[in-house]
């Protein structure tokens, strides 16, 4: 769902927290967000309290590869921005206060480190990156654009930077930039006003190169309490030198068998250094390092380096001491604002944060003293303590009695076509559910929370273990059958089943290994090879299994390595697979016959030349929806009134002027109201589901919908009175002929089986639908229930009372009964996802901000739907506003079902109706000046 639409997100993240394995970290410098990014992609945002509890917030997507540095991006408080940078060389600007990706960018090159640089010009200030990674350069890149300016290049000896500092000049103008190559080379860059000015591309060479012998350089740190030392963290040693001349001032080596991977100065006389295992140790300087003391530089170039400087503190290790996947990550922040914490937090692949306070004190007995942890969290226990706990979108299906965890959902697809999701769990079973049902049933309260096994659902048994892919192929192409869907398991299965009636049709055995991929070929493929699916195996076996045939037409199983990437040159017949080492084979697919296999840059020239092939572009022009788009890009609901008849008016004259017609084709609107994504940071997770909600599409199919049927105004008392006067009755004839006809057709583009001329295939289809007749009758309506779920979620419950009694009795909206986790999708689909811990953080807040004093409006809407952020808050408002509105100007919009309408005695009268019709107008009206105070009270 991408494009200029607005579309927001509601996440249904289930009880199990998302994997969060840590590889970098970052403190903003007012003390109140801490930013993790992970290897599989991930950034968190953990909001801090001045308690120093933290609590996770919201998690960020964008990146397809590890994170591997983060830094801020800003040097003021109001605009707090962070920049991003990934393995596979993309950058992301983001604002930690929305989640908004402002900018983002791909370079060619990996950076291990990112540093803010700011100067000014004037009275101007402009913002710079110093990157440096798996290149010989240090590449100064714009703030704003990420555009890269200029480069610090090494005219002797060039290598790969290891770790950099900038060293702030408070006496002149001219900063520094030290950095320590991989071969322990240490370069000096001198970067002036006219320097910084440059805007071009033209290198700037280093002032200074010293050979200090730091080979595996892990980090380097500039001291700003004495503006005199430099502290080098190797694997194996740590070293202090001069930031003058550069001369060795202390030198401490790791007798243990721990690797050092960072440290930093806390104090003018104190610095703190880390291993790779988590624990952490602070030492106290020697005399000599300490520009103070009198014994200031008294061992340089003598051959016995500095005395070893006493242990002040060890930090305690972790309290859990199970087997982590990767080193964790700590860092050093202290604050130059109040309070003045300096606080050692530390990540790990668990998804862990634990914080220690550094006291400024040493203790009396420094080798015994161990200095405990202030607090610690995962992602996991935030979520254990949520009450209620986190949903998962079929968690009132999969709670089994006596357990207290619900089956997980590993694999999962969504059909709009439906309204149907297909849910495959760990048990091996597949559950069959209205998507919008299921969803109402996990956020809001109602009646329906008292039905048990509630909404009606099919579920599909036949693996014999988890199931771990899903796919609808009808839905990629038309060219399969409506009824097959394929699934795949860990039990080396591929089955085939009938969704309408659940009934298993065929078991392929090909693979000796679990299935992981489920993919449809290209449209251009050979006859037969267009009715097959593409089956990926852990056996590194690839298959084509004809759907059409029952059989398995090809089988590649001649694979060294994992699979990685499966891609099609449907001219030439050729099936290409990439393998994780590099390799990539070639396939025929019809003989099945290896055509080749290739390594190095013929391989990668292979691939990109599959990438070449794009398929034919379709003529936008020629499409209905296209006008559609263009009135609601206008904002016109007179025009989309206007379209949705026209497109009626159109389909009927069609129908009249030629019977044998192809009544499936009909112009349909490009986008769905309503999808469902299973999403999950990493393989071993299970599903958690995003719903993705399009206004525009919504509006425009409940417009399409009310034209499809005729308008109640003209059978109200006084336009009777009007049509017996003066009416056409010839016409009205005709028009009740053309939307009995509309109606009829529209039924059976809803239907769910293809249509046949053969009467026994018609009475076969016609038994299957009578089996599948409990989730028919939730489908009826998608649209009013996608509205209504919805409308229900966004509404400012608890601002107006008199206004929530009306929503509630008078307009069947549902009030949610459990915090809803938003989100918010900014530039290049990129995506902010609300964690539902955000709460907590909210609630802590509101109690902070309610002592002493009376919450005002914003304070009250903080605690419910509209707290996220201001964008968040005008998508919400946006989204009300119009629904709301066009919802007034439809006739008898309500979510009420007929059994709750409180109508007179004499429902059955027209006047009855048309009285209920505007006073539910009327109070879908009453809606929007509560929304309007909203946005501006916000």
């Amino acid at each position: 769902m991408s494009g200029n639409n607005l579309v927001l997100p509601i996440v249904l993240w289930g009880r199990t927290a998302p994997t969060h394995c840590i590889s970098s970290l970052l403190v903003m410098d007012d003390f109140s967000t801490i930013i993790t990014g992970c290897h599989d992609g991930q950034i968190c945002l953990w909001d801090m309290t001045p308690e120093l509890e933290i609590c996770p917030r919201a998690m960020l997507f964008g990146h397809t590869a590890s994170i591997t540095c983060l830094s801020k991006a800003s040097a003021c408080s109001d605009k707090q921005y962070i920049v991003s940078a990934s393995e596979s060389g993309e950058m992301c600007l983001w604002d930690v206060n929305d989640g908004r990706c402002i900018e983002f960018t791909k370079l060619a090159c990996a950076h291990i480190g990112i540093q803010y640089y700011q100067f000014t010009i004037g009275t101007q200030r402009e913002g710079r990156l110093l990157c440096n990674g798996h290149y010989p350069e240090i590449l100064v890149v714009d703030a704003t654009s990420l555009e890269v300016l200029y480069s610090l290049v090494s005219k002797i000896s060039p290598d790969w930077i290891s770790s950099m500092s900038i060293i702030r000049s408070h006496r002149t103008q001219e900063d520094t930039v030290v950095a320590v190559s991989v071969t322990g080379i240490l370069k000096v860059w001198i970067i002036t006003p006219e320097v910084s000015r440059m805007q071009d591309l033209d290198p700037v060479f280093e002032e200074e190169s010293k050979p200090i012998y730091c080979q595996g350089c892990q980090s380097i740190s500039f001291c700003t309490f004495t503006q005199s030392s430099l502290l080098v963290v190797c694997s194996k040693y740590w070293r202090v030198f001069d930031a003058g001349d550069y001369s060795l001032l202390c030198s401490v080596s790791n007798d243990n068998d721990q690797s050092w991977t960072g440290g930093e100065f806390i104090a003018a006389d104190k610095v703190i250094i880390w291993t790779e295992d988590g624990c952490s140790y602070i030492y106290k300087l020697p005399a000599s390092c300490l520009p103070a003391s009198e014994h200031f530089r008294s061992d340089v170039g003598k051959t016995k380096e500095g005395s070893i400087p006493p242990l002040v503190y060890r930090i305690a290790d972790r309290s859990d001491k199970q087997l982590l996947i990767c080193p964790p990550v700590t860092r050093f922040f202290f604050s130059r604002r109040e309070p003045f914490h300096k606080l050692l937090i530390q990540g790990d692949s668990a998804g862990r944060m634990s914080l220690w306070s550094i006291p400024d004190t040493s203790p009396l007995q420094p080798q015994s003293t161990s200095l405990q942890v202030s607090f610690t969290i995962s992602l996991q226990e935030a979520f254990d303590k949520l009450t209620p706990v986190s949903s998962g979108i079929i968690d009132q299906l999969s709670v089994l009695p006596g357990k207290d965890e619900p089956i997980k959902v590993t694999a999962s697809v969504y059909i709009p076509s439906q309204g149907r999701l297909v849910c495959g769990r760990e048990d091996g079973s597949i559950i069959l559910v209205p998507a919008t049902q299921t969803a109402i049933v996990q956020l809001l309260q109602g009646e329906h929370m008292l039905r048990r096994g509630w909404p009606p659902h099919r579920t599909l048994r036949g693996h014999r273990n988890k199931v771990t892919c899903v796919l609808y192929p009808y839905q990629v192409s038309p060219r399969y059958d409506q009824r097959s869907l394929v699934s795949g398991g860990v039990d080396f299965s591929v089955i085939v089943w009938d969704i309408f009636t659940g009934e298993m049709k065929h078991i392929f055995c090909v693979h000796g290994g679990e299935i992981t991929q489920l993919i449809v070929p290209p449209e251009n493929c050979s006859t037969r090879v267009q009715h097959c699916v593409c089956s990926v195996a852990s056996d590194h076996s690839v298959g084509l299994l004809s759907l059409r045939e029952r059989k398995c037409i090809m089988l590649a199983s001649r694979h060294l390595f994992p699979i990685q990437v499966i891609k099609w040159r449907p001219a030439d017949d050729y099936l290409v697979v990439g393998c994780s080492d590099g390799s990539v084979y070639v396939w025929q697919m019809d003989t099945g016959a290896l055509d080749r296999c290739v390594m190095g840059i013929t391989a990668v020239e292979i691939l990109n030349a599959c990438d070449e092939l794009a398929p034919a572009t379709v003529d936008a022009l020629s499409h209905s929806a296209v006008n559609l788009k263009q009135a609601m890009t206008r904002r016109s609901l007179a025009a989309l009134k206007n379209m949705a008849q026209h497109k009626l008016q159109t389909l009927a004259t069609n129908l009249l002027a030629a019977d044998n017609a192809d009544k499936g084709n009909l112009p349909k609107y490009s986008h769905n109201a309503l999808v469902v994504q299973a999403m999950k940071t990493n393989l071993t997770d299970p599903d958690m589901h995003v719903l993705f909600f399009d206004v525009e599409a919504v509006i425009i199919q409940l417009l399409t919908e009310e034209a499809q049927r005729p308008n109640p105004m003209l059978v109200s008392p006084e336009t009777l009175q009007k049509s017996q006067a003066g009416a056409d009755k010839g016409g009205s004839l005709l028009a009740h002929k053309i939307f009995k006809q509309v109606k009829e057709t529209m039924k059976e583009t809803i239907k769910e089986h293809l249509l046949d001329e053969d009467e026994d295939e018609e009475e076969e289809m016609r038994r299957r639908e009578e089996k599948s007749k409990s989730l028919s009758l939730l489908e009826y309506n998608l649209t009013m229930d996608t509205a209504k779920l919805f409308m229900s979620c966004l509404h400012a419950w608890g601002l107006n009372e008199q206004l929530d009694t009306i929503c509630l009795e008078r307009l069947g909206m549902l009030r949610p009964h459990c915090p809803i986790s938003f989100g918010l999708i900014s530039r290049g689909g990129h995506m902010s996802l609300m964690l539902p811990t955000f709460k907590v953080t909210v609630s802590k807040l509101m109690l902070s901000l309610a002592t002493g004093r009376k919450l005002s409006l914003s304070d009250i809407v903080g605690k419910g739907t509209y707290g996220v952020s201001r964008a968040v808050t005008t998508h919400h408002l946006l989204s009300v506003i119009s629904l709301a509105n066009t919802l007034m100007g439809m006739t008898n919009a309500t979510f009420v079902g007929e059994h709750m309408k409180k109508a007179p005695a004499r429902s059955k009268n027209v006047g009855c109706r048309f009285t209920w019709s505007v006073q539910t107008n009327q109070q879908w009206q009453d809606l929007l000046p509560v929304a309007l105070q909203l946005m501006f009270s916000c």
